[in-house]
């Protein structure tokens, strides 16, 4: 007879979540999955909706990547509108996003993850947060609050708030950037690099103590996807979309991310409502690929700005060919901070960057419109259909999480198999398939979505427990 482990929530994630873990008689992992709890049905309530409150709306889908989803939003409404937006808008819109980058990443790696690397997987879970943190290691701790209060004052400042930032419209900017708001964010920026430095410095020999954790978090072979420019550097905002597979060849040509229904799939399964995204050549699920930042470093040629740059060779030394460990995804997020700032002072010293005209003004001129954007998570993929009015007829969207699924699933059943022992659990354990979910930061209040049906169950359960009837779809 089978026992099952149910991890329920799943801690430091944003979202609701669970791990079962199926075990055999002799106490040896036989399974594990990653259930997503909530649903999110944007896709139908948007319908009937004008296409121009479309990134007003769907920033509403959480308040962690707000941006990304405006971002990619309005990049599918300026196709509806079949415009292009000015250079100074897409320089805005650039910073926000990396503002935007920062602050995730700063919650994810501090506030989410650090505890474990620096208070220990096997230490005690009353202390194992950002308080504890705080008392064993105050100037990380105050670190971790300033990186993201840095993010957070960039879209402030740029685009109007810190959450849920009305500047990001369709066509453009709703406002041009002041030269107060410029220099506020100028003169922060020698303390950014000097706090990225030593942060970078410190995890790098804490990486030293996790030998273990790193060939088995999520290290196994699958493609890697991100946007790409044409020069194959790193891009947070626009490109084409790069898959790599795990020798670290191209899969193909670089592809306009329009065409991403010619290449993913997405199928359901009954026991989770996020839906799974697969690279439809090699079928599901042997189409498995991840997205976000380690993706990002192992399908480019070069970041592009000289800091990340020498982080990256570093970087790429880790492996052989292609990074596969989910563990380095923490390695990674800082990184990008890294390009993330000096990308933003690279924008605001181009010499137009205080043009007053950022804006272009058009009604529905295209019945179709495909954002894609790099969520701090991965690549968010916005699919809108409109009718003859600009009104919303059909939605789709691919969140960074989603594209992830697969891999999550896996990587706790790698982890699971590794360390779980059904005959002596201890809480060390069962922290270390918790933490190899966090690896990959998902957002799941982003992550459910559904362009068709969701699989199902519903189980009518009576006093004592007992299932008397069920209904499955899907």
């Amino acid at each position: 007879m089978t026992r099952q482990i149910t991890i329920d929530p799943i801690t430091r994630i944003e979202g609701h979540s669970r791990i079962t873990i199926q075990l055999a008689e002799d106490g040896s992992v036989q399974d594990a999955r990653f259930h997503v709890t909530q649903y999110r049905g944007f896709e139908k309530f948007v319908e009937g909706r004008p296409f121009y409150e479309m990134p007003g709306i769907m920033g509403r889908i959480c308040g962690i990547c707000t941006v990304s989803h405006e971002l990619a939003s309005a990049k599918a409404c300026d196709e509806i509108m079949a415009v292009r937006i000015p250079h100074t808008a897409a320089s805005l819109r650039r910073i926000t996003n990396l503002g935007s980058i920062i602050q995730s990443h700063a919650l994810s790696f501090f506030y989410l993850s650090s505890p474990d690397f620096l208070l220990g997987m096997e230490s005690d879970p009353a202390k194992r947060s950002i308080f504890g943190l705080a008392q064993t290691h105050p100037e990380i701790a105050r670190d971790g609050v300033r990186l993201r209060k840095f993010g957070q004052e960039i879209v402030e400042r740029v685009a109007g708030r810190r959450l849920h930032p009305q500047g990001i419209v369709p066509g453009g900017m709703a406002d041009p950037l002041t030269e107060e708001a410029r220099e506020a964010i100028l003169k922060d920026l020698p303390e950014i690099y000097a706090l990225l430095h030593r942060t970078l410095d410190w995890f790098k020999r804490a990486m030293e103590d996790y030998h273990l954790e790193i060939r088995t978090f999520g290290n196994f072979p699958t493609l890697f996807m991100g946007t790409v420019d044409r020069a194959g550097r790193l891009d947070l905002y626009d490109g084409k979309l790069r898959i790599i597979d795990e020798r670290g060849k191209r899969v193909g040509d670089d592809f306009d991310a329009r065409s991403y229904q010619d290449f993913l799939g997405e199928a359901v399964e009954p026991w989770t409502y996020m839906k799974f995204p697969y690279y439809k050549p090699l079928g599901y699920p042997d189409g498995i690929y991840r997205v976000g930042p380690l993706a990002r470093l192992n399908i480019i040629d070069t970041c592009g700005t000289p800091l990340a740059d020498q982080e990256f060779a570093e970087f790429r030394q880790l492996d052989r060919s292609v990074v596969l460990s989910s563990f380095y995804f923490h390695y990674a997020r800082l990184i990008e901070c890294v390009y993330a700032v000096e990308k933003i002072e690279d924008l605001l010293n181009e010499p137009d960057i205080f043009d007053t005209q950022v804006r272009a003004h058009a009604g529905p001129n295209s019945g179709e419109g495909i954002g894609v954007t790099e969520a701090p998570r991965g690549t968010l993929i916005h699919h809108y259909r409109v009718d003859d009015q600009g009104r919303m007829t059909w939605a789709n969207l691919i969140v960074s999480t989603t594209h992830n699924n697969l891999a999550m699933n896996r990587a706790v059943q790698q982890v699971a198999h590794r360390y779980v022992d059904g005959n002596k659990l201890t809480e060390g354990m069962l922290n270390r398939v918790e933490a190899v979910i966090r690896t990959f930061d998902p957002c799941l209040s982003c992550s459910t979505h559904a362009q068709n049906q969701l699989a199902m169950r519903v189980e009518l359960v009576d006093a004592s427990g007992s299932v008397i009837d069920e209904v499955v779809r899907g």
